[in-house]
């Protein structure tokens, strides 16, 4: 038994769908999907959520010497990523789409777009941000990893009766 559902898709067009439904699972929290669809989408978030857990904290301060505007030679304090934090980053970039970040209501272009400078790649900040530290004081409360998602049943899909279920981080 292969350690995989094929979805009834091409191996391409799988692969697409699931990076794109776990991007949005990351992004929004929940979203509604076919039973089968969930249980893969779950192990691959699973797993992206897991290394967030693990690397969201190695980083290390170095100094570093830049030239300023006047031509000046400036040292200034800089965080840099661990390799192992380097790596897990990679890895989510690799699995995950680029989501874009939207402009808040009350931003004006000029903010919106010195905002979206600082902040390369929005999902992948999130995780290591905000899910890494999140759940991994769940985990030493409850003493165990994993079981970050939900799955929800909804019932039968009008027209081919397919299982419908909404799967949300927990």
């Amino acid at each position: 038994m292969p350690g995989h559902r094929k979805l009834g898709r091409p191996t391409d067009q799988r692969k697409a769908l699931l990076r794109n439904q776990v991007s949005d699972l990351l992004w929004h929290g929940r979203i509604e999907t076919t039973e089968a669809r969930a249980k893969e989408i779950r192990k691959l978030a699973e797993k992206l959520i897991t290394l967030a857990v693990k690397e969201y904290d190695n980083t290390e301060k170095v100094k570093k010497e830049v030239n300023n505007e006047k031509g000046q030679t400036v040292t200034i304090e800089v965080t840099n990523d661990k390799p192992s934090k380097l790596h897990a980053r990679r890895k989510m970039m690799a699995l995950l789409y680029d989501l874009k970040e939207l402009r808040k209501e009350d931003e004006t272009k000029k903010e919106y777009a010195q905002r979206l400078r600082e902040v390369k790649h929005p999902l992948i900040e999130k995780l290591f941000n905000e899910y890494g530290p999140r759940y991994r004081e769940r985990n030493e409360k409850q003493k165990q990893g994993g079981g970050y998602t939900r799955i929800l049943k909804k019932g039968p899909r009008r027209g081919d009766a397919a299982e419908m279920v909404i799967i949300e981080l927990v």
